[in-house]
């Protein structure tokens, strides 16, 4: 009998890539909806940018929830749930007229949609498949946060060519046909279900001589989230995530579009930069496997200081000549937010990895909806007040460093040693 030199495990990656780039691609898309949307309404920008914010929000609550769905419910249960909750809310938001329809339909019914098809649900899937090598698996899965931001370039297409209410039907539609039915075919959210075995589970059985390292899994398999919120370690996680995510990135990327065109540059032309921010962002998803092997504070670290010094790029960005600046702003940003993205739930998973890590996982999660509910609104009300942006960019970069801080100290190199009550 030929020996299998293809694993399964691959193909699960495969699939969750596809899930978060349609699912990320509803959020990271509201920065091309922005600008059609206050064109439409009038609105100012701050209570705008409100329905992101609510977003972020009602997604960091219901993370913690989905993630332990996932663990004690079939995850595939969960992921289409959340598929059809998600393309139905996305759909329903080419209907709004009013701005409280947008925070109803879009901050609160499509995040509970996205964390049942997104991380929270996706990173538990692949810990359970990989027992090495969750660097590079992980990496690859998160490709689908990268493209999700190409998404947006195919969401103003649709904006450009039908208007913004028919881009919203188009987006929820192309959740429904492609999504639901690759899920049901092809994902599983665990190896015993294909009778298969985590990827390097031999190896690791063959080298589990050592005491310590018999100690170290059981202490893995007994983490639950209520005693991993008794760490310091998990705290700094959360707050890491907060101030990254919910905080730096999305007071930018919320209006990132809005500021290219305020400065004169066109629709297509900003939502272009959107792209290629996405673009550099699965490279630097990447990358971020080289993690396995020097580290994970190092390449979180260094993320950082690249997302600190693009944004720094972007507030000396005046008219339309300069150009070249928002290119470096993309590919740099891009590629910084592409290294931090996996490493934090991979650092993540060395120190509390077991049967309950999607919980812990979406607590993670949880801290980047606490930032989220103040980014994008926080973005938008700085330019109402100053009229400007640049304000809010550097809040940005002071969260980009405390995240760094934060995500070292935490220091996921040092294995937690569990002692039972």
């Amino acid at each position: 009998m030929a020996k299998r030199t293809f694993f399964y495990g691959w193909t699960v990656v495969g699939i969750c890539t596809v899930a978060m780039t349609l699912g990320y691609g509803v959020r990271h898309s509201f920065s091309v909806f922005f600008p059609p949307i206050l064109e439409e309404f009038g609105w100012n920008r701050g209570s705008t940018a409100l329905m992101l914010s609510i977003h972020l929000l009602c997604y960091g609550i219901v993370s913690p929830f989905s993630g332990a769905l996932s663990d004690h419910w079939k995850p595939k249960r969960t992921i289409i749930l959340g598929a059809v909750i998600l393309g139905i809310s996305t759909a329903a938001c080419g209907l709004a007229q009013e701005l409280w329809h947008f925070y109803f339909v879009f901050g609160f019914l499509t995040p509970i949609g996205l964390a049942c098809v997104g991380a929270p649900v996706v990173t538990p899937t692949i810990i359970n498949w990989f027992s090495k090598s969750r660097g590079l698996a992980y990496g690859i899965a998160q490709m689908g946060g990268g493209l999700s931001f190409l998404y947006a370039i195919y969401a103003e297409s649709m904006i450009s060519l039908l208007g913004w209410r028919y881009a919203y039907l188009i987006l929820g539609l192309t959740i429904m046909i492609l999504l639901i039915p690759l899920i049901f075919a092809f994902y599983a959210g665990d190896p015993a279900e294909k009778g298969l075995k985590p990827y390097g589970y031999e190896e690791k059985e063959v080298g589990n001589d050592d005491p310590d390292s018999t100690q170290s899994e059981t202490s893995d398999r007994d983490w639950t989230l209520r005693k991993a919120l008794g760490t310091h370690q998990l705290w700094l996680m959360v707050i890491s995530m907060t101030l990254f995510w919910g905080l730096g990135c999305y007071m930018v990327l919320a209006h990132q579009v809005k500021f290219a065109q305020d400065i004169g540059y066109s629709s297509i032309f900003a939502a272009s930069i959107f792209g290629l921010y996405g673009l550099s962002m699965v490279a630097g998803q990447l990358s971020a496997s080289i993690s396995d092997r020097i580290g994970r504070e190092a390449v979180l670290v260094t993320g950082c200081l690249l997302a600190i010094l693009s944004i720094f790029a972007l507030t000396q960005v005046r008219d339309t000549s300069n150009s070249w600046l928002l290119y470096v702003y993309a590919l740099g940003f891009g590629y910084g937010s592409g290294l931090q993205a996996p490493t934090i739930f991979v650092g993540a998973s060395d120190l509390f990895a077991g049967k309950h890590f999607g919980a812990i996982n979406g607590m993670i999660l949880a801290g980047m909806g606490i930032g989220g509910s103040l980014g994008p609104w926080l973005g938008g009300l700085l330019h109402d007040i100053f009229g400007s942006y640049h304000f809010a960019f550097g809040i940005s970069m002071l969260s980009f460093a405390l995240s760094a801080v934060a995500f070292v100290i935490a220091a996921p190199r040092r294995k937690i040693v569990f002692r039972p009550a």
